[in-house]
């Protein structure tokens, strides 16, 4: 498919990023981030991904490491084509493959366009029983041409380093270490000595002074200049500790750790990163206002940390349900995405297979899904803030059996309520609802799909819009499931807020590019 003649920003598709990506105009990117699977794991993504997906990466692995290399080739080829002449691309990877796909990024990007191969120690240790513990990832950094964007990035000082190094004090307080004054090289024209206002006269040193004297004088008056405590002494020129940017970032990243159980982070997807990881990527290689590129979007913590950090994005993911995740949370901070490849209709979600349509439900109302792999009695994911059980059915006319079932499970699950959503119900299956309701005090909700999509496209336009969405006419059990999505489009800065709303966003964030 020949590439679009420009790009629209602010946007998450849902589709196989080798498709997407082909549809990318040449050179509009200006940082790439990818995250793709490691060789070494599969499991999180038969939990998260849809069927598609599975299969896709179950075909990755059939002929072991060379399929692999051959998926990412198609891939990042298309990434170079992308990348501005002063675009960049990381690509995160564990030490199983990085080797190979060192050897990949060098035939793509030119071994000229390697800038660093960055350790990035993740965990404090590792109890691996036949190895030393893995606690790092690899991420190989490339530019795409010689001169890339690159702004360097810096780092608090060690106490050590400070206590070693910034031994003096002003009486504020204020802590100096001594600079050299004297000119590496003879410099005949700067050989004068030096009276200061402390009333001393200082000789120049052997090659010279390295500044003028009226740049001395300036120094003095500015109380820059450390005069010696002993006879003999040299004068000094005071660096002042809290004028220092820090220790330049390295290429051994020990500083950022892995998101923790209980971190306020923490989504609950399998490979998140932490957001000062990708902080730290954009404001190194992403000048303001660029656009951020993550083709392997995850749960969005690139697109997320591009937005905090006024930048423009673009993600992908072929998963419907981290889609939708990712929707959710940039809904959070007022980022209102434009989705494509997403099922809009009730015809789409009909030819869905009963796999796909379940993950499509419980990420639409923001729920939790279900992870026991057997035994789940019929519970295919929980509602967002009350964990009360929710069970999929790809189905017309839901029967009574169904509603009299699910009680059981509700029961067993130690809740009081629960949701069926289905595309519709039989007059049995309301009447148990009720009995249920009436005689052992469950309360078995019947949702129908017309409504779930009625509902979150009414949430999501509200999102956009930036106002609180009208949801006077619908039902309270029905908002309830909505809960967590409308408390994000109560949320929504209002037209005057310093963060756009989704349409002005939009139209801000187009780029026109030239057709090729």
């Amino acid at each position: 498919m020949a590439p679009v003649g420009f790009l629209e920003t602010g946007v998450l598709h849902c589709d196989d990023n080798l498709h997407a990506l082909a549809q990318f105009p040449d050179e509009c990117i200006d940082l790439i981030y990818l995250d793709p699977p490691f060789f070494s794991n599969r499991n999180y993504e038969v939990i998260w991904g849809d069927e598609a997906e599975i299969r896709s990466f179950e075909d990755r692995w059939e002929g072991g490491v060379q399929v692999y290399l051959d998926w990412m080739e198609a891939r990042l080829r298309h990434m170079h084509r992308i990348l501005r002449p002063t675009g960049s691309l990381y690509l995160h990877c564990d030490p199983t493959a990085s080797h190979y796909l060192k050897v990949l990024m060098d035939d793509i990007f030119r071994p000229a366009n390697f800038r660093n191969e960055i350790i990035w120690k993740r965990y404090g240790a590792h109890n691996d029983s036949k190895a030393y513990g893995r606690v790092h990832d690899v991420i190989l950094f490339y530019s795409r041409d010689k001169l890339p964007y690159f702004e360097k990035q810096h780092q608090p000082y060690e106490p050590e380093y400070v206590a070693k190094r910034y031994r003096y004090s002003d009486p504020d307080g204020r802590k100096w270490r001594e600079q050299n004054l004297a000119s590496p090289n003879p410099r005949p024209n700067l050989t004068y000595s030096f009276k200061a206002k402390n009333g001393v006269t200082y000789p120049p040193p052997r090659n010279g002074w390295k500044y003028s004297p009226d740049r001395m004088a300036e120094l003095d008056e500015q109380d820059r200049l450390g005069y010696p405590t002993k006879p003999g002494g040299l004068l000094r020129l005071k660096n002042y500790l809290d004028e220092m940017p820090g220790l330049a970032v390295q290429d051994l990243w020990t500083d950022i750790t892995s998101i923790g159980s209980t971190s306020p982070e923490r989504i609950g997807y399998p490979t998140q990163k932490p957001l000062a990881l990708m902080e730290r990527i954009i404001r190194s290689s992403c000048p303001q206002n660029g656009i951020v590129l993550d083709p392997f979007c995850g749960c969005g913590t690139t697109v997320a940390a591009a937005h905090e950090l006024q930048r423009q994005w673009v993600g992908i993911d072929i998963s419907p349900q981290a889609v939708e995740i990712i929707k959710n949370r940039l809904n959070k901070i007022g980022a209102a995405p434009t989705v494509y490849g997403l099922p809009r209709s009730l015809h789409e979600l009909r030819r869905q297979n009963p796999h796909d349509f379940q993950k499509w439900v419980i990420g639409r109302v923001n729920g939790h899904p279900q992870t026991r792999q057997t035994g789940d009695m019929g519970i295919d994911g929980f509602s967002f803030f009350e964990r009360l059980p929710i069970q999929v059915k790809r189905s017309e006319r839901v029967g009574r059996n169904v509603v009299d079932n699910f009680e059981t499970a509700i029961q067993r699950d130690g809740k009081h309520k629960g949701y069926i959503v289905a595309f519709s119900f039989t007059s049995g299956a309301v009447e148990e609802a009720a009995r249920a309701r009436r005689k052992r005090g469950i309360e078995v909700v019947l949702v129908k799909v017309e409504d779930i999509v009625r509902l979150g496209e009414l949430i999501d336009a509200a999102v956009r819009d930036g106002r609180p969405p009208i949801v006077t006419g619908e039902t309270p059990d029905l908002i309830g499931l909505f809960r967590d999505l409308q408390e994000v489009a109560q949320d929504q800065p209002s037209a005057d807020s310093p963060i756009k709303s989704g349409a002005a966003k939009r139209r801000s964030a187009q780029q026109q590019l030239p057709m090729e």
